[in-house]
């Protein structure tokens, strides 16, 4: 089993484990595999605050998953609600350090934007969560109860049917923990959500992408360009020195994909840096021979920020030139804009997030 602990909990948090592990430690107890399949029922489906209301264990089970286990919560510090629907919450972690996510309505559903970090490493130029640079991990159980919390607030009848890993950080630097809490998300017995209702975005660390392409929760692929240059991707994104467009670009076209799959390509309209038609032709050229959608995003603002939202005759202009060569193209009009909890405005102060002296990559 997994020693994920919450870092300044030693008793184990058990949204940290998967079902399977859940089996394998029921066994080593002397009690029946299945019990972690009811477990699971009454964590995610039922939403139980503690194991004494799992009714049908029995009290050997409840006794030693008690002595072994707690059950954790997020409770948001803070709940931001934007005119159109959205919320935006700031959770404080066990340890003190605080994370934002992102309950946006839509009007037949709702999706949650979850955050797999404190703090990010990757340093994009354009994002607010940047400035505060790496502070920690999440662990699996820490984003797993983001989704937890902010189902709470769905109106009655609500459908939450998307989680997208587009909030705090960068999710393949943090692989394995993500992984696992894709794990819990589409398991039968948690919150069953399709794999294809699951979007994991990323600025582009190859390894990864390829390492993802042969996993067996099949999860979509979201992929963060917003340059088709190397110079401009490379002053926005310093990981593109790492691993630069060409690169890209061929791990892309690697990946497999079923039939009905495309790779989004998440592209950010600046004003006078990324928003012209030329670019956009740079775009077209850029992605050729992929099964790929863009999904375009005027830039949100936020204080101090260097970069400017671009008229919108321009991203239409932008739009309409990907649209009229075939390119599925979409406007992303970005929630809670109003509570700075649209795409890249999440940031919590330093004395909330709290670095730490070193933490691995």
């Amino acid at each position: 089993m997994s020693d994920s602990i919450s870092p300044s909990n030693p008793i184990p948090l058990i949204q940290d484990v998967t079902r399977q592990e859940l089996r394998e430690w029921m066994v080593s107890q002397d009690l029946p595999a299945y019990r972690a399949d009811q477990v699971y029922t009454w964590l995610y489906q039922r939403r139980v605050a503690g194991f004494g209301e799992m009714a049908n264990l029995g009290k050997p089970a409840k006794f030693a998953l008690g002595a072994h286990f707690r059950i954790g919560r997020l409770e948001p510090a803070e709940a931001l609600h934007s005119k159109d629907g959205s919320i935006k919450y700031r959770f404080v972690l066990d340890d003190g350090r605080s994370i934002e996510s992102v309950l946006m309505e839509h009007a037949d559903h709702h999706t949650v934007c979850v955050s797999s970090q404190v703090g990010c490493a990757m340093g994009c130029d354009f994002c607010q969560t940047a400035k505060m640079g790496l502070v920690r991990n999440l662990t699996p159980g820490e984003i797993v109860m983001q989704v937890l919390a902010a189902r709470c607030d769905l109106p009655d009848g609500g459908n939450l049917r998307n989680i997208v890993f587009m909030g705090m950080g960068e999710p393949f630097h943090n692989y394995a923990n993500v992984m696992r809490a894709l794990e819990i998300f589409t398991d039968e017995y948690g919150f069953n959500f399709s794999q294809r209702r699951i979007t994991v975005s990323t600025s582009g660390l190859l390894p990864q992408i390829r390492k993802f392409g042969q996993e067996r929760v099949k999860a979509n692929l979201a992929v963060s360009l917003n340059g088709v240059t190397d110079e401009v991707r490379t002053q926005l994104m310093p990981v593109n020195r790492t691993y630069n467009l060409q690169r890209l670009v061929e791990a892309c076209k690697a990946y497999p994909l079923a039939s009905h799959r495309r790779i989004t390509f998440e592209y950010i309209l600046m004003k006078g840096v990324t928003d012209s038609v030329d670019d956009a032709k740079r775009l077209i050229r850029l992605l050729h021979g992929l099964k790929f959608k863009v999904n375009l995003i005027p830039y949100n603002e936020a204080p101090g920020s260097k970069y400017q939202r671009p008229d919108w005759e321009d991203v239409r202009a932008f739009q309409q030139h990907l649209l009229g060569r075939g390119v599925v193209a979409t406007l992303r009009i970005s929630k809670g804009q109003d509570v700075q909890g649209a795409c890249g405005q999440l940031i919590v102060s330093k004395s909330t997030a709290r670095p730490a002296e070193a933490l691995p990559a």
